[in-house]
């Protein structure tokens, strides 16, 4: 088949590996208009813009999908499908219309389970045992489309949502491969996704990612996870946010109040709603991280003192 592939993250890399490297003919890549980033604010292109150049694919940086001149140039190529994933942009019906067999999505999640922006992430949150990957055909509804195929994969107990996503986007490159395959000879069809079961996902924002101490232990344990490495756990400490990388919640550790910091020379323990946890990478604010252990040495926490007081 001839495809256009639409993509930007580095999630999206292993995708347009696979499907070079597959039977089908990829012809052009769309991707999002190069971002400025880091402290010099400089423009940069997107992970999938850099490998498709390096592998001399034309690619396309329209500021939207449905400016006229992309859906012209679409149109030229004449694709079979358009195979996307993680593109981070609105496809509009006349653009969604213009290969044959459709845009074909490869989504994070297993389908209706969380629809949206971030199903990673909320899988780790929500302390979700399995999650998956799921292909369907595009079409006007958040991630509403009949279904092409699935795949699963366990969700590890230590599992960063970073984790997870690594592992699902290189399994996931297989199934979209596989799903273009059966397209592509007639023997697989898309079946509508089931009224039941639907949950969403929506973008996690800088505030969902502050840490709430008056929950549980293992509830902090799967926010922070879910958080790791986008956009960062956080908590405030003496005015400033202190980032804060994966925890354990641990058993045997010291008494303490929600928030309240209990510190000695190996480790450094946060109250929760249910016991402590151990704290193990921060991150204070302009600084590098650092052993939770040495942090703690250098600001020398007050008896009784709380992360999460501003």
């Amino acid at each position: 088949m001839r495809l256009v592939f639409a993509g930007t993250p580095e999630v999206a890399v292993p995708s347009l590996e696979a499907l070079v490297a597959s039977a089908h003919d990829v012809v052009a890549v769309l991707t999002r208009p190069d971002a400025r980033s880091g402290r010099g604010r400089t423009l940069v292109p997107s992970p999938v813009r850099v490998r498709a150049e390096a592998l001399g694919l034309e690619v396309m940086t329209p500021p939207r999908a449905g400016d006229p001149g992309f859906r012209e140039r679409l149109a030229e190529l004449a694709p079979d499908a358009c195979p996307i994933v993680a593109y981070g942009g609105l496809i509009p019906p006349a653009v969604l219309s213009v290969p044959p067999a459709g845009w074909v999505n490869l989504h994070f999640s297993l389908l209706p389970a969380w629809r949206g922006a971030a199903p990673v992430q909320h899988a780790v949150m929500a302390g979700d045992e399995v999650t998956g990957a799921t292909t369907f055909r595009l079409e006007e509804g958040l991630d509403t489309g009949p279904t092409y195929g699935v795949m699963t994969e366990t969700i590890r107990p230590t599992d960063t949502a970073g984790d997870l996503l690594q592992r699902l986007s290189t399994a996931g490159a297989g199934l979209l491969v596989a799903t273009l395959d059966g397209l592509q000879s007639g023997t697989l069809q898309a079946v509508p996704q089931p009224a039941e079961g639907i949950s969403h996902a929506p973008k996690i924002t800088v505030e969902d990612a502050r840490v709430r101490w008056d929950r549980p232990a293992l509830a902090v344990d799967r926010q922070v996870r879910g958080c790791t490495p986008a956009p960062g756990a956080w908590s405030m400490f003496r005015g400033e946010r202190l980032k804060l990388l994966p925890v354990a919640p641990v058993t045997d550790g010291p008494t303490a109040a929600p928030g309240e910091i209990v510190a000695d020379r190996r480790a450094v323990h946060v109250g929760t709603a249910t016991g402590v946890v151990r704290l193990g990478t921060v991150q204070p604010h302009g600084r590098k991280p650092m052993d939770a252990a040495d942090w703690a040495r250098g600001v020398r926490p007050d008896h009784g003192e709380k992360l999460g007081d501003d």
